[in-house]
């Protein structure tokens, strides 16, 4: 196993290393990862983010919004908050496996007097108050675990950053409902900063692990790095893309996580349909099913039987086809 203490605090770097590490030191088993970002939205890899996030108090503020690889919900990072990364080889079931990746946190706030648990689908908790939320992207044998722990971070600013104006949504279905929040850092019996909370989990983890080293780059994986950065993680087109519109516009919500649809229907029949949401699964191309529905007759039968035909749990973990269908028609 190794470890890397990235120094970088530009989220579209960070985003761009996680990437490459996940792709392309593949002679690790395990890698262990600990960066902190400057102020940032991190948005899921399925998520829309017009629709997640206040563009106006964001663009005003100067916080930088990045998409990442993995699925799972919107998040702020600022430099009083600690993100790390586990990629770890192993073949992936049909559930998302957060609890065991989780643990180290855990572990470590114990260590420092404070009791934390695991709850939900992907969440660390303090007294009931989220402090670390949890994704997951699995790629051909290998899984790449992030979480996002608040430690001092400004929460009145998380707050208005992911406030989701009330002009944007319009429909009866199920919204998102945001989690209570808490920072670590008031419930720490002896105070200490994130860069010392930082060094704790890190020595908790080589004692996990006690081969583990430090890994460094080559001048060659950092120009790849910033070039990964520079083209896709850095760019408007990745980050944000265009905003859809569509004649059809649904919301909804299940453990699963959140689901949102556009369709363009015509003629009774999907010309278009896009997906974005919360959701997690392990094939993340998410135009392989969006193609296979086009020409589908946008009734609850015919859309049923199509997804009987798809492995659809590959896209939408969790997801009974029951609820898929209703995600997309009544």
């Amino acid at each position: 196993m190794i470890y890397i203490v990235n120094k970088s605090n530009k989220p579209d770097y960070n985003i761009a290393l996680e990437e490459y590490c996940l792709k392309n030191l593949l002679q690790h088993e395990k890698i262990f990862i600990l960066w902190i970002n400057e102020p940032a939205i991190i948005i899921g890899k399925h998520q829309n983010a017009f629709e997640e996030i206040n563009a106006d108090y964001v663009k005003k503020h100067n916080i930088n919004v990045v998409r990442r690889i993995s699925g799972g919900g919107a998040v702020y990072h600022d430099l009083n908050n600690l993100n790390y990364t586990i990629i770890s080889n192993e073949e992936k079931g049909d559930d998302f496996d957060f609890k065991t990746f989780s643990q180290p946190v855990i572990d470590t706030l114990k260590e420092l007097g404070v009791t934390a648990e695991f709850s939900g689908r992907n969440d660390i908790l303090i007294d009931g108050k989220k402090i670390c939320g949890n994704a997951q992207a699995y790629i051909k044998g290998r899984i790449m675990h992030h979480g996002c722990l608040l430690f001092n971070t400004e929460l009145s600013v998380l707050a208005k950053a992911l406030e989701i104006p009330k002009d944007i949504i319009s429909s009866n279905a199920t919204k998102s409902v945001r989690s209570a929040v808490d920072n670590i850092w008031p419930n720490l019996p002896n105070k200490i900063s994130v860069e010392e909370f930082a060094d704790k989990l890190l020595a908790h983890m080589k004692r996990k692990f006690p081969t583990m080293k430090e890994y460094t780059f080559s001048q060659q994986e950092l120009a790849e790095i910033e070039k990964n950065r520079a083209s896709k993680f850095g760019t408007w087109e990745w980050n944000w893309g265009k905003s859809p519109k569509f004649d059809i516009n649904r919301h909804s919500r299940y453990t699963a996580g959140k689901i949102q649809v556009f369709a363009n229907v015509k003629n009774s029949m999907i010309e278009n349909i896009k997906f974005y949401g919360t959701f997690f699964g392990n094939n993340s191309n998410l135009e392989e099913i969006e193609n296979a529905l086009i020409g589908v007759r946008y009734t609850y039968t015919n859309i049923e039987n199509k997804l009987k035909d798809l492995n659809f749990n590959d896209y939408f973990a969790g997801f009974s086809l029951e609820e898929l269908t209703k995600a997309i028609v009544d």
